[in-house]
């Protein structure tokens, strides 16, 4: 199993609704293209923070870290959020 958390700004967002769009729509994307869950996990409150977390199970470490790192390329590549801070964990 292998999780990635991303802290990220979203620049022009004015207020929480703004926010959940595009919380939502990366979330949805996420499990839609890697079969992952996603979650909002932090800065609940903030307009223009987010944590977003990606959890995927497999019995094969190099398959989960492929999918999280896809996960990491579409986050990245999506001009809605830039990525303040990242990790990636495996147990």
């Amino acid at each position: 199993m292998g999780v990635v958390v991303w802290e990220l700004h979203i620049a022009g967002c004015q207020s929480l609704k703004d926010k959940r769009q595009v919380v939502k729509s990366l979330k949805d994307r996420l499990h839609q293209r890697f079969n992952v869950s996603a979650a909002e996990t932090g800065h609940h409150d903030l307009h223009q923070r987010a944590e977003i977390a990606v959890c995927v199970v497999s019995a094969d470490r190099k398959h989960a870290q492929q999918v999280l790192s896809s996960c990491d390329t579409m986050v990245e590549m999506d001009g809605r959020a830039r990525i303040v801070d990242s990790y990636m964990t495996f147990y």
